[in-house]
């Protein structure tokens, strides 16, 4: 099998991902810029995040039809334009549209890229492609992150966006070049790849990713907080502490792919669920040791990263004919989950005066994430039999 195009759709997917995440990293430097109040520079980050939860999976049911290819490239070729107009951003409207355009093309590129790698391996390479993909998203945060505020230190934070995009008109040349024309999926009407929508195989299946990805947040989004105030770390080490985390996420992410191939979805996504609550639930009770804590914080983070090409090739299995749709759904209700979660956290903190607490809501909230998608396997099951009886019938 020829894992190039693979590697070239993965490489894509860091791009676009480097340009949702690094705002967080460069918000302070931006409000000062723009003269803007910090509050009003974090709206960047949810106008991005609104974009790409409500517009993908409107244009990803638009474009259903069309060629994969063509799909990538136009999403690309938008890419940088919304790049182009945050480079040139003197003024936080200009940039707010710039986040918009980048959230939405994001987006499509991102789900159009998963399920496009469906396409192109065999079904028993499945879970590793799809890991390889989801790679490119958590390489941004160990590499794309950080070089981009050491560009923002050297030139600015504008120049961000031009080597951003840059590196995105090579990117689309080369997927133009390189990878095969895959045709779009089979004509299916509008309505009827909403249908898939009232199944409780894929309910359930989205509820999942809804509550862990709100668990995932109400620790995640305040971790520096909490292993500053908990375990007494100094902020100046705190970067090396995150990108030994992002390491480790990163090869969770890898290894769930292969753990999808060898032991299934369903096995790969229920192990690593069930580690996430337990560390959740202990990190409280050892506050007072720090090297238990990192340990802890550790198997947390690759147990966060491991189930997400599991899920997403769960969807493509269960939802042949709209895994388009029902992809651009789940990485909406993935931002979606993140808000919810950091709102969540917030209130626990103004409540408590601590970070300590955290862990112990965003246990409970991946628990019925958990709940949710066993009741989506059993669903999956019934089904399952449920067609194998007419089958033999006929």
């Amino acid at each position: 099998m020829n894992r190039l195009p693979i590697y070239l759709l993965a490489l894509g997917v860091f791009f676009t991902a480097t340009s949702e995440l690094v705002v967080s990293g460069i918000l302070q430097v931006i409000a000062d810029d723009l003269s803007i109040s910090i509050s009003l520079a974090g709206q960047l980050i949810t106008a991005y995040s609104l974009s790409f939860a409500i517009g993908t999976p409107i244009l990803i049911s638009l474009t259903a039809r069309m060629g994969r290819r063509q799909v990538l490239v136009g999403s690309l070729t938008v890419f940088i334009l919304g790049c182009l107009i945050s480079f040139a951003s003197g003024h936080i409207a200009m940039l707010m549209i710039s986040r918009i355009i980048l959230g939405v093309s994001s987006g499509v590129y991102l789900v159009t890229a998963l399920s496009t790698a469906a396409r192109i391996v065999p079904p028993e390479k499945l879970g590793s492609a799809i890991g390889t993909i989801i790679l490119g998203f958590s390489s941004a945060m160990i590499l794309g992150v950080p070089i981009g505020i050491a560009i923002t230190n050297w030139l600015s934070w504008q120049a961000i966006f031009i080597v951003l995009a840059l590196f995105s008109v090579w990117i689309t040349f080369v997927i133009y070049r390189l990878l095969p024309n895959i045709e779009g999926d089979a004509p299916v009407p509008f309505q009827q790849q909403f249908k898939v929508l009232g199944s409780m195989v894929i309910v359930s299946g989205l509820l999942f990713t809804f509550f862990r990805e709100s668990g995932n947040s109400i620790l995640f989004t305040y971790l520096t907080p909490f292993i500053q105030d908990i375990y007494h770390v100094k902020f100046t080490s705190i970067s090396i502490i995150m990108l030994v985390f992002g390491l480790f996420g990163a090869f969770g992410s890898r290894f769930g792919g292969y753990g999808v191939d060898r032991w299934g979805a369903a096995r790969m996504v229920t192990l690593s669920v069930v580690i996430h609550v337990a560390v959740l639930a202990l990190l409280p009770l050892f506050a007072d040791s720090l090297m238990i804590g990192l340990v802890l914080l550790t198997v947390m983070v690759v147990s966060m990263f491991m189930p997400g090409p599991a899920i997403q090739t769960y969807f493509i299995q269960q939802a042949p004919q709209s895994s388009g749709l029902v992809l651009s759904i789940n990485t909406s209700i993935v931002h979606l989950g993140l808000a919810a979660g950091a709102g969540a956290g917030g209130v626990l903190i103004s409540t408590s005066s601590t970070v300590l607490y955290n862990p112990w809501l965003a246990s409970s909230i991946v628990t019925l994430g958990l709940v949710a998608v066993l009741i989506s396997f059993w669903s999956g099951k019934q089904r399952s039999i449920k067609l194998r009886g007419k089958t033999a019938k006929l």
